[in-house]
């Protein structure tokens, strides 16, 4: 939410780090092309509104802490604001915000050197009896144990899935064949439905 501030608000007065995002504007960028920051900065945060959460829980797949997550997904979109301004290629933009927090998340978590597993946390229903409850916690973390002993390329192959990208966004993200995502994905789900004994 601050790259949006950042964005959205160029007159209010800036910490050291955030005045380090306006030199992404050229100082005569009015002069040249008037109103081309301002509609990247409107295209940047539209993406913003709607990739932050998935490319944050993606992120925090790494093991890494909220606030690590957080930090990733500003320097995406502030590389993502620089892409666009240099005028790169903008085919599948989505694609390419989940390869960037991907890149960077390992990056992170090399430099954290953190073994914290990601695990989402799901709701139980209130309505449930206490044998049920068990049973149901019993589920998940038999669900949460295979997906934990997956090995760490077929855990992001599921992850990335689980945040609705498609077998070639996937294979553009982790940089392999559209194959080893099928093979990757059907070993990971053929694991998983054992649990439940399908």
């Amino acid at each position: 939410m601050q790259i949006v501030m950042l964005v959205l608000a160029p007159t209010m007065q800036r910490s050291p780090a955030e005045s380090s995002f306006e030199s992404l504007f050229p100082s005569n960028a009015d002069t040249e092309l008037p109103g081309r920051s301002s509609r990247l900065a409107e295209e940047v945060t539209a993406l913003f509104d709607e990739l932050r959460n998935p490319l944050l829980r993606y992120v925090l797949s790494f093991g890494l802490s909220p606030q690590d997550g957080e930090e990733i997904i500003q320097e995406v979109f502030l590389s993502l604001f620089r892409h666009l301004r240099d005028r790169k290629p903008r085919n599948n933009l989505r694609g390419w915000t989940f390869r960037v927090a991907h890149n960077l998340g390992l990056k992170r978590r090399q430099a954290n050197r953190k073994t914290v597993e990601y695990a989402a946390e799901m709701q139980l229903d209130p309505e449930p009896d206490p044998e049920e409850q068990l049973s149901n916690r019993q589920r998940q973390e038999r669900l949460l144990a295979t997906v934990g002993a997956l090995p760490e390329g077929d855990r992001r192959c599921l992850y990335l899935r689980a945040e609705g990208l498609r077998y070639r966004e996937i294979a553009e993200v982790l940089d392999i064949s559209l194959g080893a995502v099928a093979l990757s994905l059907g070993r990971s789900l053929k694991r998983l439905s054992r649990i439940d004994g399908r």
